[in-house]
């Protein structure tokens, strides 16, 4: 991608722009659900949104049933 420089005026490549993707271990996402049993709370503690959470436990194959414990 070229961007256009706002100080001299010349166009340079850019590689590279965007959101660096989160990579957060499924191990981790199991945990903080299996901790606060809710996704939203989760994902207030590992800083990403519960989308992502369903994301990552969709494509390892689980479901949210299937990582929430019943302790009762």
């Amino acid at each position: 991608m070229e961007v256009q420089c706002p100080n001299c005026g010349e166009l340079v490549v850019v590689k590279g722009i965007g959101r660096k993707p989160l990579n957060i271990p499924l191990i981790n996402v199991c945990d903080a659900i299996q901790t606060h049993r809710s996704v939203v709370d989760a994902a207030q503690e590992l800083g990403c949104s519960p989308a992502y959470i369903f994301g990552v436990l969709k494509s390892n194959g689980l479901k949210l049933k299937d990582v929430i414990q019943d302790k009762y």
